[in-house]
């Protein structure tokens, strides 16, 4: 055990007690390594923030347990608190637990300024404190501080920047080893290098905190650069070539692309689908080998540039014990490479078209394998505990990250709620937005649905905020989504039940005039919007190819550019998610139980007590009976093994409801004007 878990859980011993409370105001105990090794030490970390759900999970599942001297889920509970006063708790937990643990980041890294120390994400704390324990002599102010943390934490010197292949070379790095800087920590950078000259007037500290950002502004150089060596065409899945130079991206901006630092890490972001190639023809023989990676030239360079990509994907899949971050990172890279399977020319059964759905299959049986055993092993449940300042790591996090958008200044918020999409149909809708005349940009990220990824469950805490054991009397509908989504606003936000609109099954351009009436004449600040075109469309066809199609048919018709254009033309700032995500599977045949199961979807069974669950999990091998935390009690569900689905046998579908890369881990994304 490395020095800073020994430091952190040194105070926790579980035979001392069973009931503990951490005063931790920085999250210190929310690093996903510690939450592993607290509960292979016995523990169980519940956390403080709602005091009804607590008191109601604690009684269930704790205090009950102890009163009939029977078994609790875990050896010993500590009750975690987001600030330092434990007499903020209940008496009778104050009273029976051991003296509070008390985590503050200011007394863990004496040395370092706390303003700084306290910007670092939590997994990233084991570095730093290794590195202050053997590396510092004496105390460093802010400055020092943040110099000290970057170059020991995230690996980069800005001092020693002095030209401009340093920046790029440093800030591509950074990016592609997933080091993206916290906002204090790219302003202190961008200051350091505007003393220098250094890309003067250009948002450096944007692009330094943001990889949606970076990405934007090399993906223009690129075409320009392609320009000057006299190579024309137009990015892939694209009708007319990109407006250069438009609105945010400055025609100024050059990056040394031919330079060997540069392009090593350029290559690899074109295979991983973060950059998208030029097509083009004609391409003269003199051309560096290199500049290939980012151009298409014909049909077959198409199917190696995809083939390249499922070899570098395939070796990118993570363990099973992975922290989060790696499998959203892991789900992005996963949807662009399979976006980019669906639009490759021919899909027949060539040999060729054969071997790439093989390798995308082999990927996907790994990852799958990997992800259902990172849920068995409970690193799903410490994500009900992590913070959502910087983003949503769950569904039900999303409105609470909405609420801090508004009081940093988003007056108007929309929640766009794409039914049942992931994240290579994202892509596509994405690829066909970029086309449109007016330019929009998209900042992307992740967020895991809920278990099972049903409709119900997840898109219901989705909308309320909520953990589904917390709405178990409305679990399997979605009647009370209005409801719950205007009271979170009006408990939890201050937003008045009139400032708060919610409508769902909206997928028609014909709906649109009389949505877009109501929003002029009701003037609400918070939007909540259901559009259930892909949810509707996948039930219906055979695969996800299939369901590609369609909802290229469906994007046609305007109706996302026309309601994106409209939101912010309102002065909305638009988020689009989705409750789950889909998958193709095949039919293993329908478990004749008439009324037993509680809930009979195609990659799901529920049922209300575990030898109902037992007799299906016999009769099936394979299947995956998992205990999710934050589930009612008697909400006990039965996923399908594998890529299969409870319909007829050998039927070919598009379902959900399951545990995967496709289902589970879904797109969180801000639309924005391209300014």
């Amino acid at each position: 055990m490395n020095q800073w878990h020994q430091r952190i859980l040194g105070s926790f011993t579980a035979d001392l007690s069973r009931l503990w409370v951490a005063c931790d105001p920085d999250g210190v105990l929310l690093d996903e390594k510690l939450l592993s090794e607290l509960r292979t030490r016995g523990f169980e970390v519940m956390g403080y923030d709602d005091p009804f759900g607590f008191r109601a999970e604690y009684e269930e599942r704790y205090r009950a347990a102890w009163d009939a001297n029977e078994q609790p889920p875990s050896p010993a509970l500590i009750v975690h608190l987001r600030h330092d006063n434990a007499n903020d708790l209940p008496w009778d937990i104050v009273h029976n637990a051991r003296p509070a643990v008390r985590l503050n980041l200011a007394e863990l890294f004496p040395k370092l300024a706390y303003g700084a120390v306290r910007q670092v994400e939590p997994e990233r704390l084991e570095t730093l404190f290794d590195a202050h324990q053997t590396e510092l002599q004496s105390p460093r102010g802010e400055s020092e501080s943040k110099d000290f943390i970057l170059e020991h934490v995230y690996q980069l010197t800005p001092r020693s920047i002095r030209t401009p292949v340093d920046f790029w070379r440093e800030t591509l790095r950074l990016h592609f080893a997933g080091r993206a800087l916290p906002g204090s920590f790219a302003k202190h950078v961008a200051t350091i290098l505007s003393g220098k000259g250094l890309c003067a007037g250009h948002p450096v500290a944007e692009w330094l905190s943001s990889r949606s950002a970076l990405l934007r502004v090399v993906q223009d150089a690129w075409y320009r650069y392609l320009e000057k060596l006299k190579l024309e065409g137009r990015r892939m899945s694209e009708l007319d070539p990109p407006p250069y130079g438009a609105g945010e991206i400055s025609t100024e901006i050059e990056i040394p692309f031919d330079h060997t630092d540069v392009r090593a890490v350029i290559d690899t972001m074109f295979l991983d689908g973060s950059l998208h190639p030029l097509a083009v023809s004609d391409v003269p023989t003199t051309m560096p080998a290199w500049i290939k990676a980012g151009i298409v030239e014909d049909v077959q360079s198409q199917f190696t540039l995809a083939e390249k990509g499922i070899d570098a994907l395939a070796t990118a899949v993570p363990e099973a014990d992975a922290p989060h971050k790696l499998w959203s990172d892991f789900a992005k890279r996963y949807g662009e490479m399979l976006s980019r399977a669906h639009e490759l020319p021919g899909k027949d059964a060539s040999e060729r078209m054969i071997a790439i759905r093989e390798r995308i299959e082999a990927i996907q049986a790994l990852a799958d394998e990997r992800l259902q055993a990172w849920v068995a092993a409970g690193h799903y449940a410490d994500l009900i505990l992590q913070p959502a300042i910087k983003g949503p790591v769950m569904v039900h996090h999303i409105p609470r990250f909405l609420r801090q958008r508004r009081s940093a200044g988003e007056s108007k918020v929309a929640l766009l709620v794409f039914d049942g999409l992931s994240f290579d149909q994202w892509v596509q809708i994405r690829e066909h937005l970029i086309t449109s005349p007016r330019p929009l940009a998209f900042d992307e990220s992740t967020a895991f649905a809920w278990l099972p990824t049903v409709t119900s469950v997840s898109r219901q805490a989705l909308f309320s905020g909520l953990r589904p054991r917390e709405f178990e009397d409305s679990i399997d509908h979605t009647n009370k989504e209005e409801t719950l989504w205007k009271a979170y606003w009006q408990n939890e936000g201050g937003v008045a039940p009139n400032e708060v609109m919610y409508r769902r099954a909206l997928h028609q351009v014909e709906q649109l005039n009389a949505l877009e009436a109501e929003i002029v004449n009701r003037k609400p600040k918070v939007l909540g919007l259901v559009i259930d075109e892909v949810d509707e469309r996948l039930h219906k066809e055979r695969s996800k190819e299939d369901v590609a199609l369609w909802i290229g048919r469906w994007l046609d018709t305007g109706f996302i550019e026309r309601l994106f254009a409209f939101l912010l033309a309102e002065g909305f700032s638009i988020y689009v998610t989705a409750d789950h995500g889909n998958v193709d599977a095949v039919g293993i045949g329908r478990p004749n139980q008439g009324i037993i199961a509680e809930t009979r979807g195609e990659r799901v069974r529920v049922y209300r007590s575990e030898p109902l669950r037992a007799q299906l999990a016999a009769a099936y091998p394979g299947m995956l009976a998992l205990d999710i935390a934050g589930l009612p009690t008697n909400f006990k569900p039965l996923f399908a093994g594998g890529r299969s689905a409870f319909v007829h046998t050998g039927d070919q579908v598009v379902v959900h409801g399951g545990v995967s890369v496709e289902e589970l881990i879904v797109p969180f994304v801000r639309v924005l004007n391209v300014r």
